[in-house]
Formats: C-alpha cells, sequence, structure tokens
C-alpha cells in the first residue's frame, strides 16, 4: 500500500505537497490537514487512495458551486423582481 508520503509525482497523498520550515520540518496549512483527515477516512473505510483523492476533488468543488450559487441566490433576492426579468 503507498503511503502519503511517497515519492512526489507518483500521483498518491491528493497534492498535498506541505511547505518546509527553515529546518526542513513541513509545515501544513488547515486545509491540507483537512483534506488528509478526509482521505485517511476514505481509506480507512477501504477506498483506495486514488478514489479518495477524486472524490475529495469533487466534494470541494461540489461546496465551492453550493457556495456561488447561493451568492447568486442571495444577490437576485436583494435586487429585487424587476432583475430577475
Amino acid at each position: 500500500m503507498k503511503s502519503a508520503r511517497s515519492t512526489p509525482g507518483e500521483g498518491v497523498g491528493c497534492g498535498i505537497a506541505p511547505l518546509r520550515s527553515e529546518g526542513g520540518h513541513r509545515r501544513y496549512s488547515r486545509y491540507q490537514l483537512r483534506i488528509a483527515a478526509r482521505a485517511r477516512e476514505l481509506v480507512d473505510q477501504g477506498t483506495p487512495i486514488e478514489a479518495a483523492c477524486r472524490i475529495i476533488v469533487l466534494e470541494d468543488q461540489l461546496e465551492e458551486a453550493q457556495r456561488i450559487n447561493a451568492e447568486y441566490r442571495r444577490a437576485a433576492e436583494t435586487a429585487g423582481p424587476s432583475a430577475a426579468a
């Protein structure tokens, strides 16, 4: 089984590439940690890592689309009925 620390370019680890401190320590963002936790959850349930990464990408795209849709709805509501015509 491949780990998230596999060689870069192998297509594992959901593309999580941490920054490095001056001392060489990995520095992950909160977003990267959230992705890693979600990937671990899916892999623990038996999902292959490549599929888990794809699921995470799709979940993020859905969340972003829902956010944009909510913004459009709020803008349409504040613009009034004449703007929708």
